[in-house]
């Protein structure tokens, strides 16, 4: 990809085991595609739209410019017995397509939002879905849509 993008991977570390295999699948596609990317942890999917604010509002030291081209969100929600899963999923969604809009960010969801581990595993599997690498081939396709416009400040 010409003048390769730079991503920031943000994983809810939460269920460890699927997080690193949706971000083996998100590196891959990232990789193949050129382009470079950092990663950073939260505990939760709830976590995740508050980090990428944060990255938003951080510029890089010698340009001022904001430091990544485009964001991949990463993490799993698996359905327990009380109403806390609705309530983390939806937040986290509508946090990020909030931000998203808002300032017109380049993004890829890989947050998934299951029944069971077993799930889980079928979507975030280099072998299966992969999920992961499904956002970041997202992200990357948003970036390049995003370079065709010229966009200014409000």
């Amino acid at each position: 990809m010409a003048n390769a993008p730079h991503i920031l991977i943000v994983e809810a570390r939460y269920y460890e085991d699927i997080a690193d295999e949706l971000a083996r699948g998100a590196m891959d596609a990232l990789e193949k595609a050129g382009a470079s990317y950092e990663r950073i942890t939260v505990p939760g999917a709830f976590e995740i739209p508050a980090l990428i604010k944060y990255s938003i509002r951080s510029r890089d030291f010698y340009t001022a410019r904001p430091r990544f081209d485009g964001f991949i969100a990463l993490g799993c929600v698996i359905r327990g017995e009380t109403s806390h899963y609705d309530l983390v999923c939806s937040e986290c969604a509508r946090g990020l397509q909030s931000l998203a809009v808002e300032y017109t960010l380049a993004l890829g969801f890989g947050v998934l939002t299951v029944e069971n581990r077993e799930q889980a595993w079928a979507r975030a599997s280099l072998t299966g879905r992969n999920k992961g690498g499904e956002a970041a081939r997202a992200c990357l396709a948003m970036v390049d849509r995003k370079r065709t416009f010229r966009l200014y400040p409000r």
